[in-house]
């Protein structure tokens, strides 16, 4: 069995998962406000897991529901299905998407799957649910989720960069520069405040889940961006967080404004630090590339750029002149030509 799947055999990561009542609840309030979507359909639950959401699509009125679960929590699954009297509607099928016969499986109306990993593509499990909806979605079937979203913010990192500052009345900068140089090398899982948000968000991918191919999640990101800052602060780090939506037009988000998640936010931590102030454009690229080797993983690089030799947004809220110009310009059209409504 593959590492990733009996990684999902622990206990530990289910009641972790169910105990996050942000994500959970989202689900069942989103599929219970969708009960038109469910009633009287099929349903394909990718990576079931204990099943939770298999009983509330069946809770909700689905004909059949379909769990597929390529690990052995499959044997406890199937007992919570028995204790909540529902093994006749919820067929549980023990094994990777992949490997099912779709000559021999029917077409579904619904898939419904929690894919989501830390910066929204860790894990690669949204390549097996592009899978599920390629060979066992009806034509004009529904995705649950049906469009995700990534978005970076330029930020303050507290818990990485001041400890080192003060240790019990000692002084120990050198340390904290190299264990901050040790922390850029990869992304940081940790949740972050949204005070320590210095800068507007950028919507680094927009994921349409109905149409979107496979290879185009090799590569993310990779525009260059300018966020203005909205307070003085010390530029420590890029934040990232994500967003999911349903159907009926909720949205389960990972952002710092919102109730924390077993997600948290991912940052990549810069090795130095630089003093910022309000009004200040802050330029940057950040590109994820699928990891050739291990493609469940992704390789981040940020770039930190020049906001002079950057195009910036029209309008744009930053100090810069060319931009108070633009934003003078735009205000004197605009009073000059009132729109009638």
């Amino acid at each position: 069995m593959d590492e990733y799947f009996k990684s999902y055999e622990e206990l530990d990561v289910h009641q972790l998962m169910l105990s996050d009542e942000t994500r959970t609840l989202a689900y069942k309030n989103a599929i219970m406000n969708s009960k038109h979507i469910f009633d009287k359909k099929v349903v394909m639950d990718v990576g079931a897991g204990t099943g939770i959401l298999s009983i509330f699509c069946a809770q909700a009125g689905a004909q059949k529901v379909y769990a597929i679960e390529a690990s052995d929590l499959v044997k406890l699954t199937e007992k919570v299905l028995i204790e909540n009297k529902l093994q006749n509607k919820i067929t549980v099928i023990h094994s990777k998407v992949e490997e099912i016969d779709v000559n021999n499986f029917e077409k579904v109306d619904v898939i419904i799957s929690e894919w989501m990993g830390f910066y929204l593509v860790h894990e690669g499990m949204l390549d097996t649910v592009l899978f599920a909806r390629d060979n066992f979605l009806k034509e004009n079937g529904i995705l649950f989720p049906s469009i995700a979203k990534l978005y970076a913010s330029p930020c303050q990192l507290p818990s990485i960069y001041n400890f080192w500052d003060n240790v019990y009345g000692v002084t120990m900068k050198c340390i904290g520069e190299e264990y901050r140089k040790t922390k850029s090398m990869k992304p940081e899982v940790l949740l972050v405040d949204e005070k320590n948000l210095l800068a507007e968000s950028k919507l680094l991918a927009w994921l349409n889940l109905q149409c979107i191919d496979k290879q185009e999640l090799n590569y993310l990101g990779g525009e260059e961006y300018v966020s203005v800052c909205k307070k003085n602060g010390r530029y420590q780090g890029v934040c990232i967080w994500f967003a999911v939506e349903f159907p009926d037009g909720s949205e389960l988000s990972t952002s710092p404004f919102n109730k924390a998640t077993h997600w948290k936010q991912t940052a990549i931590v810069l090795p130095m630090d630089i003093e910022v102030e309000e009004g200040e454009p802050v330029a940057f690229k950040l590109e994820l590339k699928r990891n050739s080797c291990k493609p469940r993983q992704y390789n981040m690089e940020l770039m930190l750029l020049d906001a002079l030799k950057v195009e910036h947004d029209v309008p744009c809220h930053c100090y810069m002149t060319k931009c108070i110009v633009t934003r003078a310009y735009m205000e004197e059209q605009t009073e000059n030509n009132p729109i009638n409504t």
